[in-house]
């Protein structure tokens, strides 16, 4: 569905050209905003850069076999599509559209 509010942004031509840590996670600047990016099951997945109940480093957690992405504090847990908490404790962690086209990945927000 297409929203004209939300602007495109290009953040590469492959997923090869970004910095993979060991986790299939990593952090990229996209007009001054940090945004983790994450590998799952052959897909390619982006939100905040920091959990929003104590500000840890998304990126440095993890994402678990049911495609949760896991905080390296606390270890709340966050679905990786839609960002909603899936640990019970009310939190949400904002989630970026990502589109892979013929030229490139871009992300909106």
């Amino acid at each position: 569905m297409f929203n004209s509010d939300k602007k495109w942004y290009k953040i590469g031509e492959t997923e090869a050209e970004f910095q993979w840590q060991s986790n299939n996670m990593c952090v990229i600047d996209v007009a001054g905003k940090k945004m983790t990016l994450a590998k799952h099951q052959e897909g390619l997945y982006a939100f905040a850069y920091k959990c929003p109940h104590a500000s840890g480093i998304m990126a440095d957690g993890f994402v678990d076999g049911m495609g949760q992405v896991v905080c390296p504090l606390h270890r709340y847990r966050f679905n990786i599509k839609n960002g909603r908490n899936t640990s019970g404790e009310g939190y949400y962690l904002k989630t970026y559209p990502l589109e892979q086209r013929a030229d490139g990945i871009y992300i909106s927000f």
